[in-house]
């Protein structure tokens, strides 16, 4: 069952690398052939094999041997792990649905994030009303758990945003909104405490080795996307150790 999971979650990575490279640039997600990037020559079904074609390729193109960027393979690749880990984690139950839908949802805004910058409006649409009739199904304990998430992280960021001028993107903000129905108050706010630890820990790493720019913005949208599993998967974990800091 592994195995299957690992397989057809391959297959949704690559699929989802495609939109969110091509929903903000407003391309056709279905009916538009993959191209290499350098030659543009249309890539066949054997090109498309999700990372068994960069592998086998050398991870160059056929027709012009350019590089060819690992990002694919890689968003394929953690992908698959993912949803193999919820499978794992959770077992089948429909909290696994959930799962798989909001780790969807995070791969595609990563990839969009850090190509262009942008969180699109149409994605966390499409997500909002999957998540939505998801949480009708299997709502959160108390029921209501989910609508106060999303309601209480969206005031408290557009009154970050407000007080800073600016400080956090319109996506992050209406990205956690989305986030809330999913998991709760709790454990969005976890998630948003993470994410901005992670994005900071990796920011002064960046600027100490050069490879960031002080005051230049950097995505954050993988950083909510680290922020968020890591607390969804460990969050008794995360709450034991917390509350273990006030017994004396």
């Amino acid at each position: 069952m592994k195995l299957i999971i690992f397989l057809c979650a391959l297959l949704l990575g690559s699929f989802y690398k495609t939109v969110g490279i091509r929903v903000p640039m407003k391309e056709p997600i279905l009916g538009m052939r993959s191209a290499c990037s350098s030659c543009k020559r249309t890539l066949s079904f054997w090109n498309l094999i999700p990372v068994i074609s960069y592998v086998i390729q050398g991870g160059k193109c056929r027709q012009c041997k350019k590089w060819i960027s690992p990002f694919t393979p890689l968003t394929e690749l953690i992908t698959a792990c993912l949803f193999v880990y919820a499978y794992t984690h959770i077992g089948w139950s429909f909290e696994l649905f959930i799962a798989w839908t909001f780790i969807s949802l995070l791969v595609i805004i990563s990839v969009s994030d850090i190509t262009y910058m942008l969180i699109p409006d149409k994605v966390l649409l499409v997500f909002t009303g999957i998540i939505l009739i998801e949480r009708l199904i299997q709502p959160l304990t108390p029921w209501w758990d989910s609508y106060l998430g999303a309601a209480v992280i969206f005031i408290i960021l557009m009154g970050i945003t407000v007080l800073s001028k600016g400080g956090i993107g319109g996506g992050d903000i209406k990205l956690y909104a989305v986030l809330g129905l999913a998991l709760g108050l709790k454990l969005v706010l976890f998630s948003f405490f993470f994410a901005n630890l992670i994005g900071a820990i990796i920011g002064v790493l960046g600027m100490a080795i050069g490879v960031v720019e002080r005051k230049k913005p950097i995505p954050f949208g993988p950083f909510i996307a680290v922020g968020t599993l890591f607390v969804y998967f460990f969050n008794n974990h995360i709450l034991a150790w917390y509350y273990s800091l006030f017994q004396f």
